[in-house]
């Protein structure tokens, strides 16, 4: 089910409209230098598989999010919070690339991030040990002969931390870690990320097939980039302008939600006819 007439809802509008929202705001962005330096240091069909695997089921997921929307609330008001969405989001990106200063210097602060996060999950699946509460690591022979003792809260979260630990080995039998270090990393990068939002919105007032595609062509051209050449480019790219034109693309599509939503309303109010015009109505 659509939230806007079908004359209106055009193929190439929507697929351009997802596929943009996707480049302004995944290039550099912390996701995209995952991929980069996974790449260099694993197969890269294998990382871009585990990535664009994680991004498929991401966008999938945040569509039909958006796609039930309409359902719980009137279309008109979708299209206000629509509007409203990437208005504050256009607004904050315009502010930070205004904070921002020329050059790489911001990816490179994404890129050392990037590197950190890797880093703890090798380490966090190569580690034999548990975390404490003051954050250091107790091994798991303590542990067996009684030498140490965590509470109650602490021993909770280890078992679940044993079933997602589990989880994952049989995920890496089935795919390979490589391949299953890329899709974690990659969704829980994604997930409540700008994009996601966005995407969820344009779910919510274009056709949801169409929000997907462009979308996923998105993340297939970002990935493929990170994959291919991602160290190459984020030395090149300024994030600034990539801000910049990002900030300005949120902006108008605010404008446009906000424009339709008042269309909405405006075709919905009735058209009083004065009784005198009908009266005066020669029938003959």
């Amino acid at each position: 089910m659509s939230t806007i007439d079908p004359e209106a809802d055009s193929l190439t509008d929507t697929l351009f409209r997802g596929f943009v929202m996707i480049i302004f705001s995944e290039i550099g962005d912390k996701t995209f230098l995952i991929a980069a330096i996974l790449a260099m240091r694993h197969p890269r069909l294998v990382v871009f598989a585990g990535a664009f695997g994680s991004l498929l089921l991401m966008s999938l997921l945040s569509a039909e999010m958006g796609h039930f929307l309409p359902s719980l609330v009137p279309k008109q008001w979708v299209q206000i919070a629509a509007g409203v969405l990437f208005l504050v989001f256009g607004s904050k990106m315009m502010m930070e690339a205004r904070e921002m200063k020329g050059g790489n210097d911001k990816i490179q602060e994404e890129m050392r991030e990037a590197e950190e996060e890797i880093e703890s999950d090798d380490a966090g699946t190569e580690g034999a040990g548990v975390l404490a509460p003051n954050g250091h690591s107790i091994p798991l022979e303590r542990l067996e002969e009684g030498e140490a003792h965590l509470p109650n809260h602490t021993r909770n979260s280890t078992k679940m931390h044993k079933v997602a630990e589990g989880a994952r080995n049989f995920c890496n039998l089935l795919f390979g870690p490589v391949f299953v270090q890329a899709f974690v990393l990659t969704f829980l990068g994604e997930w409540g990320d700008r994009s996601q939002i966005a995407t969820i919105a344009l779910g919510a007032t274009h056709n949801v097939y169409l929000v997907t595609l462009g979308t996923v062509i998105g993340h297939t051209c970002c990935t493929a980039l990170a994959v291919v050449g991602g160290r190459y480019v984020s030395t090149k790219i300024s994030v600034k302008h990539v801000t910049l034109g990002g900030a300005t693309l949120f902006l108008i599509f605010g404008v446009i939600y906000l424009y339709a939503s008042f269309a909405i309303s405006a075709e919905e109010l009735p058209i009083p006819i004065a009784s005198d015009q009908v009266s005066g109505i020669n029938l003959t």
